[in-house]
């Protein structure tokens, strides 16, 4: 496992961190499993580990408690995320702070969330959703740096909404905030255009999250693909999505080089970017747990193979089914 700087905090973090939502959020998710997962994740090198209350409601917190607990000697650093107080995802231009972040609810959630990791502290404590028009809202800054004062939380994010990785970038300019969870991946390269520039100068750390584009990036999607009801990737992968997804895909094919899988060179093509601290693939299996850290062994993909990638660049625009 090779680690990186998370930006101005000081920590070592593991390149390859792991990403919990499906412990908590998916069908098919069995909680010896994750458990075993995690663990072999430890026992691997990984040390950094996000969650959200709203993975199950509290469910995927508590699953990273009991790692914690079952590794106390060991320096593992937890994120996890203030759901919006309305439950709207993402976040809508003209919303109220007062109905997505007001300060005493984010005071509440703080708390839950401590007592379901069974901790005194929370390294990352990042915000759901965002808006920058909120940036210089004196009220939940006042909230931030009280909770930071109380020791209950070290360091602060926001997870920005869909393809919207700019609407981040006035906050980051108030200081109170230290890193950014972003998607970005192989399609998804518009972080690097203003928000990587700005995290750069402001030592923020980037947490990659979707590596795999929802599952598009590993190569396994058909336009026949279905899923469990009441899985979250039915109403994600919609017609129009999936037979694009499957498209986009499959022009990749060509790309990869002999020995490697598509997941990989996902995860590699993440990795060559220097302003990434952490990527968060979801893991749900040992075997997963394997194959994605085996992709932190600080071998670059050749830069010509990059460049090729970065040809696959897709611009997309929020929609209804995209959240």
């Amino acid at each position: 496992m090779q680690y990186r700087a998370f930006g101005r905090t000081g920590w070592q973090v593991a390149e390859m961190g792991y990403g919990m939502w499906g412990m908590g959020g998916w069908t098919g998710s069995d909680d010896d499993e994750s458990i075993s997962s995690l663990q072999l994740s430890v026992d691997l090198g990984c040390n950094f580990f996000d969650t959200a209350y709203a993975y199950g409601e509290g469910h995927s917190e508590r699953l990273l408690g009991k790692l914690l607990k079952a590794n106390p000697g060991k320096t593992l650093y937890t994120a996890t995320k203030i759901p919006p107080k309305n439950r709207i995802w993402p976040s809508r231009r003209g919303a109220s702070l007062d109905d997505v972040f007001p300060a005493d609810y984010i005071r509440e959630q703080v708390e839950k969330s401590l007592t379901n990791l069974g901790a005194d502290h929370i390294d990352v404590m990042q915000f759901h959703v965002w808006e920058d028009d909120w940036a210089r809202d004196e009220r939940w800054q006042r909230a931030v740096q009280d909770l930071t004062q109380q020791g209950k939380v070290r360091a602060w994010g926001v997870s920005v909404n869909r393809w919207e990785p700019d609407n981040c970038l006035e906050t980051l300019r108030t200081g109170l905030i230290d890193a950014v969870q972003v998607i970005y991946n192989i399609f998804d390269q518009a972080p690097e255009d203003n928000l990587y520039p700005l995290s750069d100068e402001l030592k923020v750390a980037i947490i990659a999250r979707v590596p795999f584009d929802e599952g598009t990036l590993t190569g396994t999607l058909t336009t026949d693909s279905t899923w469990p009801e009441g899985d979250w990737r039915n109403t994600y992968f919609v017609r129009e999505n999936l037979n694009a997804s499957v498209d986009r895909a499959e022009a990749l094919r060509p790309l990869i080089p002999a020995g490697m899988t598509m997941p990989e060179l996902a995860l590699r093509f993440i990795l060559a970017h220097p302003t990434v601290s952490t990527i968060i693939p979801g893991m749900r299996k040992e075997s997963h747990v394997r194959a994605n850290i085996a992709a932190s062994d600080g071998q670059p993909l050749p830069a010509s193979l990059l460049a090729e990638l970065k040809k696959h660049r897709w611009d997309r625009k929020p929609t209804k089914w995209s959240q």
